[in-house]
């Protein structure tokens, strides 16, 4: 029975820093991963092929030059589903190549296959061909990721009727599209296919949607979609899926309002992947999606020894926090000083628009009772708009009155998730409005918003 110092259930993001951060420091490490090759949710089914999809889909339909040539403007007239995936492969190819290279050159063994605990330090890896592996460890993470959700009254067939991870086998592009949830997923999804002129639907249970995002940044985007043909059904609860006889789906709505749709992608929520585990031998219990409770600096669960990090802890479930978390629990485990995760991280939504945030909301702001100003600049206002035809976008930041620091920074447009690193940066660093007024931006550039932003709130400020 070998023994390790540290083993890794799962090869996304949590699970591959974890791993090669304790190979660093001299340790044997084994990554487990239960998926034909290493990588986990975020290569495969989650993070990178939505975010390649998004960009062939913008690519191909020639999305981002329509304000200059009209809606109808493509660059290929006829957009196939092997035309989104032919640079979705070549993508995930290489993703997988770089993280094996990456594990091989810092000796970390992996092994494909199902692992579960025996007792509190031993696992048992059921391989591919049937064989059977027992490994023990010191410590142990579990980085498996999540599921997606699938409730019963849902016919999922891969065929006309999808999950969030199927949906990348899609046989054709759909005349229509039906999103059953406004959460991250579903609203990358639907605008992803909105872009490539699918007539869709969207369909929440809900109110509101993104209620996390800063509510002006939700009303400028919500205004986008409606503008450009997105049906949004907010509010309504799906209580029945049905496959047609001759094509197609219907949607039963609360208040007997069917919905019909050619396909439909139901994207309301994830589960942890923790049932094959067998937590129950170790005295872990998940919660009724299947998620870790775990010390939220150090990432211990209630078993000392044992961690947890990613997606399978639950928010903010993004590949960017997940890998930190990763490596401070490995840091943490091994007994390495590691700085506490960041008390500001930037959130990216990959939806067309982009959508990233960072710090506090305008709610949060007004919750907290602290005496604030608004600064806000459009896209348009640019010279750097102008030249890529953009008529939307919008850049918010949030300054303090007393002591004039950077409170919050909010973006929704072309390159939201690049442009925010720039509010992160003086957030995180305590800096003030006058770095932004002082301070030259390059010149054509979207980041000039920030000055736009900036003497906005800087000419209300000197009014007050």
């Amino acid at each position: 029975m070998d023994h390790y110092d540290l083993i890794v259930i799962g090869s996304g993001p949590a699970g591959r820093r974890a791993a090669i951060q304790a190979a660093k420091l001299g340790k044997d490490v084994l990554v487990v991963e239960r998926g034909r090759r290493v990588g986990g949710v975020s290569v495969h089914t989650g993070t990178i092929p939505s975010k390649t999809l998004r960009e062939t889909a913008l690519n191909l339909s020639g999305w981002r030059e329509r304000g200059f040539y009209g809606r109808s403007y493509r660059v290929k007239q006829d957009i196939s589903a092997d035309d989104l995936r032919t640079r979705l492969h070549i993508t995930l190819g290489h993703e997988v190549e770089v993280l094996e290279h990456q594990f091989a050159r810092n000796q970390v063994t992996t092994l494909a296959g199902e692992a579960k605990f025996q007792d509190a330090k031993t696992v048992e890896v059921t391989g591919e061909e049937g064989e059977v592996f027992h490994f023990t460890a010191d410590f142990f993470l579990l980085a498996v990721g999540t599921v997606p959700f699938k409730p019963d009254y849902v016919p999922f067939d891969g065929v006309s009727v999808f999950d969030s991870d199927s949906i990348l086998e899609l046989g054709k592009l759909p005349r229509s599209l039906a999103v059953i949830g406004a959460g991250v997923i579903g609203i990358e999804y639907a605008t992803i296919f909105s872009a490539l002129d699918v007539n869709v639907t969207l369909i929440e249970p809900r109110d509101t949607m993104l209620d996390f995002i800063d509510k002006e940044l939700v009303s400028d985007f919500t205004y986008q979609l409606r503008d450009r043909g997105v049906v949004l059904r907010m509010g309504n609860a799906v209580t029945k899926v049905t496959k047609r006889d001759n094509g197609g789906c219907t949607i039963e709505l609360e208040g007997g309002r069917t919905i019909r749709s050619e396909t439909v992608l139901f994207a309301a929520g994830r589960m942890g992947a923790t049932p094959n585990l067998n937590l129950e031998s170790v005295g872990l219990e998940c919660d009724h999606r299947g998620r870790l409770k775990v010390n939220p600096t150090t990432f211990q669960t209630e078993v000392p020894h044992i961690y947890a990090a990613g997606d399978v802890i639950g928010f903010p479930s993004l590949a960017s926090t997940s890998m930190e978390q990763g490596r401070i629990a490995a840091c943490h485990a091994l007994e390495v000083e590691s700085h506490a995760p960041p008390e500001f991280f930037p959130y990216g939504i990959y939806s067309v628009p982009e959508i990233s945030t960072v710090g506090l909301t305008e709610e949060e702001v007004k919750e907290r009772d602290i005496p604030y100003e608004v600064g806000i600049a459009r896209f348009r206002e640019t010279s750097r708009g102008h030249i890529m035809g953009l008529d939307s976008g919008l850049l918010k930041m949030i300054f303090s009155l007393k002591t004039r620091r950077l409170l919050g920074c909010h973006i929704v447009g072309e390159g939201a998730t690049e442009l925010i690193h720039i509010g992160q940066a003086v957030l995180n660093l305590q800096g003030t409005l006058d770095y932004f007024v002082e301070n030259a931006f390059n010149y054509p550039t979207l980041a000039e918003a920030y000055k736009i932003a900036a003497l906005d709130a800087w000419n209300r400020m000197q009014s007050e």
